[in-house]
This record gives structure tokens, C-alpha cells and sequence, in this order.
């Protein structure tokens, strides 16, 4: 909490008046933009205690200092999210307050109008995906969605770039197919994108850590699945235990959108689901690989 007592001015939240059309353009489901509108940070709002308020506008303050940056950041602690709709989405109320401070950065960087929003979309597809994970998503989320907001990861078609120290870490957004011609594409996008708007940033690699380059995978799928064409691609790097990640509850995360359901109730319909469920089962484990591929 120390971190976010500092002397930075907060950010105030957007016009309430243009919220439904800002929430539309983030691609916020429903149920999630009725309960973002009725916790508006008003100032005769009852949902909003002194203390809620001021973690806000720590939060939005702390976030909006690292402008430009491009490493994980916590935005505050953990809230009990059952205690209301303030409670559960005051993290998505900072995210709102920094919409138009990113875009002008995006803008100082000539970065087009359409990337910004699609990259910003991304706190429409998170919100859902924890409403189905039934919570259990957020803890995650709150950080990385602070990524969007400093400018320091572009969604540039299929995958997500992050503008990492001498590199371009990818990300794999939930939307859709991870089809071989797509993700070309899109690696193809960024070795113009990042060079042509951040021509001061030389990195020569794109990176991935993920248990998706799990060469056991391979045990399990076929050559010319998706998941398999991707690992293709990277030349991985010697396994070394990751740091702060179980490799098993991410690939629970991803698959099943679960971290709670017993292994023998998960479903079993595509390849991939039954892969990851008959391995755990087995006793087996799943590695997080990290690997390269050449921006040149």
C-alpha cells in the first residue's frame, strides 16, 4: 500500500454521460457495463466509502506514473469483490480514468486509432472471461490490464505485443482460432508497427512464455494443429522452472476457464481438453517453456 501513497495527481473519472458509448467501444458485456454504471464513482455515490475513493485515485495516480511503461504492475491490493459492485470493479474504474491518457500517448506516437482500440477492447474480453471463471480471473487481470493503459502492449491482429526490454513478448488474446495465416500476419504487422512508432526501441527477438510451447504437447496433437504450427515457429530455450507460475493452474485457466472444478468433471471435447485433463490425471505436470523467434 506504501507504493501508492505518493504525491502524483489522481485522474478523475470520465463524463458518466459518455460512459455507455466508451463501455460499448471496450467491448463490455452487458451485465458487466449495467454494473460499472450503477458503481459510477459519483460524488453523492453510496457505493463509494472515503477509503474506496481514495485507493482509486491512488491507484489511477500510481498507474498514470508509469506512463510509457511496460513491465507487470500491481495496481493495488486484492478487494473482497462480493462486497459490491464498487468493491468488484473499482480496478475497471481506473482503467476508464486512464482511457484518454493512453490515447494521447498513442497519439504523441502516431500510433493509428484503430489499434488503440482494438488494444483497449481487451478490458471487455477480461471482464467476461471472469465472469465465467465466476471471479476467480481478477487477481490476474488487475495487473495486466494496467499493461493496456501505459502503452505498453498493442494488439495488432491475433496476437498481443508487449513492449519488453530488447524484445516483443507475445500474448495469445481468447478470440479465436490461432490460425497459421493470422498469426504470420500479425508478426508481420509488428516488425513494421514498433519500429515505425518507437524508432528510439531496438529489439531483435519476439518472445513467448507459455505452457503452449510445451514440447510434450506433442505427444498429444497433431503436427498440423494450430498449437503445434505455433510451437514451430520459436526455438525454445532450456527449461528453468518459472518464477511465481504454476504452469498446471495456467493451463487450467486457459483451457477451461477454471481453476476450481475437479479434473474428472472438466470437459473433454477437443483434443487440447482432453491432452491437459488425461496428463494431469496421470500424475504428469505441465512445463511453462519460454522461446524466441528473430524480428528480422
Amino acid at each position: 500500500m506504501h507504493r501508492l501513497a505518493g504525491d502524483v495527481p489522481p485522474v478523475p473519472p470520465p463524463d458518466k454521460g459518455t460512459a455507455p458509448a466508451l463501455l460499448d467501444r471496450l467491448a463490455v458485456p452487458p451485465d458487466d457495463a449495467a454494473e460499472i454504471l450503477a458503481s459510477w464513482p459519483d460524488q453523492d455515490s453510496p457505493h463509494w466509502t472515503p477509503e474506496l475513493r481514495w485507493l482509486r485515485d491512488r491507484s489511477t495516480a500510481l498507474v498514470r506514473a508509469d506512463l510509457g511503461g511496460a513491465g507487470w504492475l500491481v495496481p493495488g491490493p486484492e478487494l473482497p469483490r462480493d462486497r459490491g459492485p464498487a468493491w468488484r470493479h473499482l480496478y475497471a474504474h481506473v482503467y476508464l480514468a486512464l482511457v484518454d491518457v493512453v490515447l494521447l500517448y498513442h497519439r504523441d506516437h502516431g500510433v493509428p486509432e484503430a489499434v488503440s482500440w482494438a488494444t483497449l477492447a481487451d478490458l471487455g474480453r477480461n471482464l467476461a472471461v471472469d465472469r465465467r471463471m465466476r471471479g476467480e480471473g481478477w487477481p490476474v487481470m488487475r495487473s495486466w490490464l494496467t499493461l493496456h493503459v501505459r502503452g505498453g502492449l498493442y494488439e495488432l491482429g491475433r496476437l498481443q505485443h508487449q513492449r519488453a526490454d530488447g524484445e516483443i513478448a507475445l500474448h495469445i488474446p481468447d478470440s479465436g482460432p490461432l490460425a497459421p495465416e493470422a498469426v504470420t500476419a500479425s508478426l508481420d504487422e509488428a516488425r513494421a508497427f514498433f519500429p515505425r512508432h518507437f524508432p528510439d526501441e531496438h529489439r531483435t527477438v519476439f518472445s513467448c512464455g507459455s505452457w503452449l510451447l510445451d514440447p510434450r504437447l506433442r505427444e498429444h496433437l497433431p503436427a498440423d494443429s494450430n498449437i503445434i504450427r505455433f510451437q514451430d515457429r520459436f526455438e525454445l530455450e532450456p527449461y528453468e522452472a518459472p518464477e511465481g507460475i504454476d504452469p498446471d493452474v495456467e493451463v487450467l485457466r486457459f483451457v477451461f476457464r477454471s481453476l476450481t472444478t475437479p479434473l474428472h468433471e472438466l470437459p473433454r471435447r477437443t483434443a487440447l481438453q482432453r491432452a491437459v485433463v488425461e496428463h494431469l490425471e496421470a500424475g504428469g505436470h505441465w512445463q511453462w517453456r519460454r522461446g524466441t523467434i528473430p524480428m528480422a
